[in-house]
């Protein structure tokens, strides 16, 4: 198995839990149980099979299978320059993870770091997966609306690092859009979509596209404030690199590029006058399927 592990060097803005967190060849995440003791500061490896197990238990209880959250593994470790041994270990999903901290000695500090830590990440991914679930119309509703959350916040924060003026975020913004579209604007992003002059290209992305947006915003917002950059030019630089960096994520999953996906045929306003439609229809319906039958 393929895996990658962010343990060492990582910047102390990082949370613990991501720096041992593994990605396999199919891009899968998990963590190894062997450094998900060392996190938690158990020294002997034997005591902390004890917390697995009492995982496991908790794990079948929720009715998941253990299994799909805890997996069997051998490894092999360096014990010296060219000496290797075999030992075990348990690959771990993010839910057995979450089980795991809850079952750990709630006595040391790092273990509450944890629950909190694993406790929000499954709850995004439960989130993440509900979106995933809907129909395509009611993602993008769904999408949208966190995009413009998401693009305030990133301009609050382009704001605090000197992007004051309307040109100076029209520019900021077109870094962002040129790094992720492969050098094109939003204008040119605007005509590529054939769009009308007073049509907004996030109101003609599918959910595909417009996730793709969502994480080149929020990583960017976390950016100008994690590493408190200062000046229009280094705010644009950093957005021109993430929007890159996001577009190098895509290319190595193997996803359409952003420019390439499909322009949906109804725009978000579409979308939300037939969602109220079908509300109030449901609502009326709710009033007066009981009321009578007309074949009564």
């Amino acid at each position: 198995m393929t895996e990658q592990s962010n343990f060492q060097g990582v910047p102390q803005h990082t949370s613990p839990f991501d720096a041992i967190r593994r990605v396999n060849e199919q891009g899968n995440e998990y963590w190894s149980a062997r450094d998900l003791a060392k996190i938690l500061t158990y020294d002997n490896y034997r005591n902390f099979l004890k917390v697995i197990a009492k995982a496991k238990i908790a794990c079948e209880k929720s009715t998941q299978a253990i299994p799909d959250h805890f997996v069997e593994a051998d490894e092999m470790v360096g014990i010296g320059s060219t000496a290797k041994r075999r030992i075990s270990d348990v690959y771990l999903s993010r839910y057995a993870c979450y089980l795991i901290v809850q079952n750990a000695d709630s006595e040391k500090p790092i273990v509450a770091l944890g629950q909190t830590y694993f406790a929000v990440q499954t709850r995004r991914q439960e989130l993440a997966d509900q979106i995933a679930s809907l129909p395509e119309g009611q993602k993008r509703l769904v999408l949208r609306s966190q995009m413009a959350i998401d693009n305030q916040r990133l301009n609050e924060a382009a704001r605090s690092a000197g992007v004051i003026s309307p040109g100076d975020f029209a520019m900021f913004t077109d870094h962002g859009y040129r790094g992720l579209y492969n050098g094109l604007t939003e204008n040119a992003i605007h005509t590529r979509k054939g769009l009308a002059p007073k049509e907004h290209i996030l109101d003609y992305m599918g959910g595909e596209e417009l996730g793709a947006n969502i994480f080149r915003a929020t990583q960017t917002e976390a950016k100008l404030k994690r590493e408190q950059i200062q000046g229009r030019s280094s705010a644009n630089q950093t957005h021109l690199e993430v929007g890159k960096e996001v577009r190098e994520t895509i290319k190595r999953l193997g996803g359409a590029m952003p420019e390439d996906l499909p322009t949906p045929e109804k725009s978000i306003q579409q979308l939300q006058r037939e969602e109220q439609k079908h509300l109030k229809h449901k609502d009326q319906l709710g009033l007066f399927d009981n009321s009578f039958d007309e074949n009564e």
